[in-house]
């Protein structure tokens, strides 16, 4: 097969993984599509953790077995070598004697990292690597920054006016109210974007000013795990995040309790890195930073950031919370029904 084709089908497997974005946690994405005499014979996807591999799905749903044995399996990631929640991936490749294993990206994670390779090369299959690496690297952003940086995968959230603020001037006639800058699209995107990440993170002002519930009710979807900075526990009691019965970790510098789906987390000491080495040992591998702007500022001025999403939307506020300091070359641009959607990468 030429390079050409293994890149079709390696595209098809990173289309099929994309099925299960923010529903693997902690496991990486993975597509899996078997080809016998250039046609597609099987195919399946990772689509939750705990349950079976994309290769075993895709082996599983090839109806005549006898063909494996002639046949190539493509794979956007390393196939695992080792006991989990399910048995080793190559061992399955191994046991039906499929010859050819081509794969994306080599594992990051140090259970696998290239053993995979060598397995499957000791089992006798010629393995092809790195077809579409960037492609299969991307996919699997968060998972390779996770296991790469000790630490989760960091995007940054705003919507600013086309006059560069971010909030119009708090008191206490709009204290606790919002001020939508970007439009109803925009703000389902967001709860799309939610459903996709480990957890959603804001500093306790936002908390005290919006009142947000950080969830998903605009999107069908899982909730995400929901952090708040809260260095002096100043957090009402009355809040939403607060008061209802989903899971939200406040990180202080005062104490730490566990009171039913409410965690405080005594952080010492309590900066960026000790949150974020909590957040790796609890296995949080992405976390979408909601605001306000103190709390983005913190985490670029750290360089602490792996992607940025800014909506720029055409009001104006003349006067307000300005918009973060931040500047980046990278930078690509959308449309949502108005709204001007930037994405920029570190």
């Amino acid at each position: 097969m030429n390079k050409t084709i293994d890149q079709y089908y390696m595209q098809r497997c990173i289309n099929l993984a994309q099925k299960a974005l923010g529903k693997t946690y902690p496991n990486p994405m993975v597509g899996s599509v078997i080809v016998h005499e250039n046609k597609i014979i099987g195919e399946g996807w990772h689509q939750k953790a705990g349950q079976h591999h994309a290769e075993v799905n895709a082996i599983n749903s090839v109806s005549d077995k006898s063909l494996l044995k002639k046949s190539t399996i493509y794979v956007n990631l390393e196939p695992c070598s080792h006991f989990g929640k399910t048995p080793p991936c190559v061992e399955i490749i191994g046991k039906y004697m499929i010859p050819r294993v081509v794969i994306g990206s080599i594992d990051p994670n140090p259970k696998v990292a290239g053993n995979g390779i060598k397995s499957l090369e000791q089992f006798g299959c010629k393995v092809t690597l790195g077809v579409l690496k960037k492609e299969t690297d991307f996919l699997n952003r968060r998972f390779f920054t996770f296991h790469k940086k000790k630490r989760p995968y960091l995007i940054l959230k705003w919507a600013q006016t086309s006059d560069h603020f971010i909030a119009p001037l708090k008191n206490e006639t709009n204290k606790g109210s919002v001020y939508w800058i970007s439009n109803q699209k925009s703000r389902q995107k967001v709860h799309q974007w939610r459903s996709q990440e480990s957890a959603v993170l804001v500093g306790v002002q936002t908390i005290i000013d919006d009142d947000p519930e950080l969830t998903t009710r605009d999107w069908e979807g899982s909730n995400p795990l929901r952090l708040i900075l809260d260095p002096e526990n100043r957090t009402p009691i009355d809040s939403k995040v607060y008061r209802d019965k989903r899971n939200t970790y406040f990180f202080n510098k005062l104490k730490s309790s566990n009171n039913n789906m409410k965690k405080m987390i005594k952080l010492k000491p309590f900066n960026l890195q000790t949150f974020l080495n909590y957040c790796f040992n609890q296995e949080i591998q992405s976390i979408i930073i909601e605001g306000g702007k103190i709390t983005l500022q913190h985490f670029i001025d750290a360089n602490l950031w792996d992607e940025a999403r800014v909506f720029v939307a055409s009001k104006k506020l003349n006067r307000g919370t300005p918009i973060p300091k931040f500047s980046s070359l990278s930078q690509t641009s959308v449309n949502i029904d108005g709204d001007k959607l930037n994405f920029f990468f570190n």
